[in-house]
């Protein structure tokens, strides 16, 4: 996923709003595969952005206690 304007925030809503979606009763089959693939790639990035935050945090955290 290359979309620089993403946020984890953004991210998060639109897969919430894909699981209402597939919650209700009037799934559309049409879509559900574009919808499953759409959620799939906003899981993994969030994972990504996720890990990258976290060693950013220890990173910072071991500068704070080196100084």
């Amino acid at each position: 996923m290359t979309d620089p304007d993403l946020t984890f925030q953004t991210a998060t809503r639109e897969l919430e709003e894909i699981l209402r979606k597939l919650d209700g009763d009037d799934v559309n089959i049409d879509s559900l595969t574009v919808d499953l693939e759409r959620a799939s790639e906003l899981i993994e990035w969030c994972r990504e952005r996720l890990e990258t935050t976290q060693h950013e945090v220890e990173r910072i955290v071991t500068d704070l206690d080196n100084d």
